[in-house]
């Protein structure tokens, strides 16, 4: 999954680096990472805490600029994207699952799955928004508030949100950490449809094995570097792996 060519994939980083702080508190984050991931693909970034994945996905989706290095999306590199540009490229083109939900308090869950695809000033499908609130298992709690839903349930419309508007790639950060198990094996066949059936790129950062194995490969970060890969890995082979990276 490490690539060389940016022309070939829907998402590449060339030599990306990202550190916080200065001086004795700087921390390198990402240490000049170059990986692609092809169109239609489910890679799932996995390594110990503190080891980078979630500044890769940041870095990768536009969320946070690196120092050094390249991030191109749609043949674009978005690292010499104006803010504004960066964001309507960003609408049109990305989907990101955060781990802090992300809701709007005063909306509905259905409000809040269509508001992205409002502000973009396109007209959201209603049997689509129905079919996806049920599948993430929300049926019946469209009309509840945020304050009105349990976290695994305000994960679950994020979920959805990211989802509606088909975009071609779609980021997803720890997306079942919240979850029970049932709801989290349905959310990752979501992610296994987007990629499969609508061709999207999906990459997930993930500290489950078994949620990794939805994916067509893994990456695995230690100190800011990816340090392996491997392709259509079992759970027992993941786990080895992350038992050798601490």
């Amino acid at each position: 999954m490490i690539m060389n060519d940016p022309d070939d994939y829907a998402v590449h980083l060339q030599d990306v680096s990202r550190t916080y702080g200065k001086g004795p508190t700087e921390v390198a984050a990402l240490r000049h990472v170059t990986v692609g991931f092809p169109r239609g693909s489910f890679t799932a970034v996995m390594g110990p805490s503190g080891s980078g994945k979630s500044t890769l996905l940041q870095c990768a989706s536009g969320l946070d600029r690196p120092q050094t290095g390249s991030v191109r999306i749609a043949g674009r590199d978005i690292t010499r994207l104006r803010e504004k540009e960066l964001a309507e490229l960003r609408r049109d083109h990305v989907g990101v699952v955060f781990q802090s939900f992300n809701l709007v308090p005063s909306l509905t869950a259905a409000q809040n799955t269509v508001l992205p695809t409002r502000l973009a000033r396109r007209r959201p499908d209603p049997a689509r928004v129905r079919d996806l609130l049920q599948r993430v298992g929300l049926a019946g709690r469209e009309r509840h508030r945020p304050a009105q839903l349990s976290g695994g349930q305000q994960q679950r419309v994020a979920i959805a949100r990211a989802l509606l508007s088909r975009p071609e790639v779609l980021f997803a950060d720890e997306p079942t950490g919240a979850l029970d198990r049932g709801t989290g094996h349905e959310v990752l066949a979501l992610l296994r449809e987007a990629a499969d059936t609508y061709g999207q790129t999906v990459v997930m950062v993930t500290h489950d094995p078994e949620a990794a194995t939805y994916a067509d490969g893994v990456l695995f970060l230690t100190d800011g570097r990816i340090v392996d890969s491997l392709r259509r890995p079992s759970v027992d082979q993941i786990a080895a792996r992350l038992g050798g990276s601490r």
